[in-house]
């Protein structure tokens, strides 16, 4: 479907040019879709709520079904509150969740396995052997994390020729009739050679899957067909795994810009230009984005449980609602010692222990539940900072400021101490919708338009380190060094 974007209605100043780009960004809480005209101007947002399931063996699904009716009910929406013709549209999946299902039909066999899901923790503990050698090949640590291990395990209690992918690709189907995957999604696997951008058989090999039932894998902005799911016939231009969005949508465009999304868990990505980095603090190695006109790789470490971790104060009555986040934790003592490690869902990079419980240390009878809640904002702040401290020895470019969006960024709280603790300035993303933003990017690429001009004065609240080099280094050592216990004792099966 040839699209044309070039403006063709005659406008009053202020109004909008048609016409219009659908983005939908697909995630862990919800779905939220945009249309956003060419000048980049949002125009209308739709969001729609959908629910996770928490298991007590490590388990984290959600009902595709839902996921998909979330997609549809969303795009239809922002297309009905737009003022422009909408053509074109592109989508941003959750990442590292998988499901069975019936390629004739389409039908979903199973639940959707969240990135969440730590059930093939069991599975990836026999593959130690083969870690080395995943890790050059795909760029990617051996966790229950990435998409092969819950392929594997998904695979073995799934019917007779279910077919068993990424959720992206089921969601490809159902939008344009065909299961691809994009190389952002694909480098999440553990299966795709980083090099090369195709599927590795000796890795899919090793996990005991077979490359044959892979979906073909495809850059992130083309022609991948043509959609009416939402109504108008569009012309699907964009596919990417969210956080990779993000990464675009928040302007980190050159070699050493980075961002981290602050949502169900934090996530921080910096740019590695057109050359893949393999980490040697075992970061995650993926690619960013392919489009017609570049290429970039990123590295990326995870916090599994920030704003889970917030609503698991809430759960516990330490807290009303997130809003009270500042609220609560500025009354905490300034002589607090209480040090939390966050693994509500395992630990992520750099130590890589999936069956890492919370950790709490430094508790006593004076401890208040004011010093609960800080002690879990902090503890998201310095598994940040670990993360990004070690990217910088990676890439060998030091980080500037901090990009940051998701729901926890409107906690100025979290934000100054984030910017305290990494001893950098923090700088809050004008707009809530930087994963969508981005789809809209690759689909004016995927059309052949050129990038939107980066306007620098475009910037949200900045927040700059207060805190004394020293103080921050030793919260920062603190930390690691409880962490290091949590992920010990997780090893040696203690709770």
């Amino acid at each position: 479907m040839v699209v044309s974007l070039s403006p063709h209605l005659t406008t009053s100043p202020g109004e909008s040019v048609g016409p219009g780009i659908l983005a939908i960004d697909q995630g862990t809480s919800g779905t939220k879709a945009l249309v956003v005209d060419e000048c980049g101007e949002v125009l209308s947002c739709a969001e729609i709520p959908v629910s996770l399931h928490a298991l007590g063996d490590g388990g984290v699904q959600q009902d595709p079904r839902e996921l998909l009716e979330s997609v549809l009910a969303a795009g239809r929406q922002a297309i009905a509150e737009s003022s422009v013709e909408v053509v074109a549209a592109g989508l941003a999946n959750q990442g590292e969740t998988v499901l069975a299902w019936d390629g004739s039909t389409g039908e979903a066999l199973s639940p959707a396995i969240s990135w969440q899901d730590r059930r093939s923790a069991d599975f990836v503990a026999t593959l130690a052997e083969h870690e080395a050698r995943l890790t050059q090949i795909t760029g990617l640590p051996l966790d229950p994390y990435f998409i092969a291990p819950k392929l594997r395990w998904l695979k073995d209690r799934s019917p007779s020729g279910a077919r068993v992918t990424s959720l992206d690709a089921w969601l490809n189907w159902h939008l344009i009739a065909r299961a691809v995957t994009d190389v952002a999604t694909a480098s999440r696997s553990l299966v795709l050679d980083l090099d090369t951008r195709t599927w590795s058989e000796e890795a899919a090999g090793i996990f005991g899957l077979d490359v044959a039932a892979f979906p073909e894998i495809v850059t992130n902005a083309a022609d991948f067909g043509v959609t009416n799911v939402f109504g108008p016939k569009l012309s699907l231009n964009a596919l990417i795994v969210d956080q990779q969005a993000a990464l675009l949508g928040e302007r980190c465009r050159v070699r050493g810009e980075a961002k981290c999304t602050y949502g169900t868990g934090a996530f921080f990505l910096v740019n590695c230009g057109s050359t893949p980095i393999h980490s040697n603090h075992r970061l995650s190695a993926s690619v960013a984005w392919e489009t017609p006109d570049e290429l970039a790789y990123c590295l990326d470490g995870q916090v599994y449980s920030a704003g889970s971790a917030v609503d698991w104060l809430v759960r516990l009555g330490l807290l009303s609602s997130s809003r009270e986040l500042d609220t609560v934790g500025r009354d905490v003592r300034s002589s607090s010692l209480v040090t939390c490690v966050p693994s509500f869902a395992g630990l992520g990079a750099p130590l890589w222990e999936p069956r890492a419980s919370a950790h709490f240390e430094g508790i006593d009878l004076s401890t208040t539940s004011t010093d609960i809640v800080w002690s879990v904002l902090d503890g998201i702040a310095c598994q940040v900072a670990s993360v990004v401290v070690a990217s910088e020895s990676d890439v060998g470019v030091p980080l500037e400021v901090l990009r940051v969006d998701g729901g926890l960024s409107a906690s100025q709280l979290l934000m100054q101490h984030q910017a305290d603790v990494l001893q950098r300035p923090v700088e809050v993303f004008v707009s809530p919708h930087a994963t969508a933003l981005g789809v809209v990017e690759l689909v004016r690429r995927g059309v052949g338009l050129a990038p939107l001009a980066v306007d620098e004065l475009a910037t949200g609240q900045r927040f700059e380190p207060r805190m004394a080099a020293s103080e921050s280094l030793e919260r920062r050592e603190r930390w690691s060094a409880a962490a290091a216990r949590a992920a010990d004792a997780a090893r040696k099966g203690v709770r």
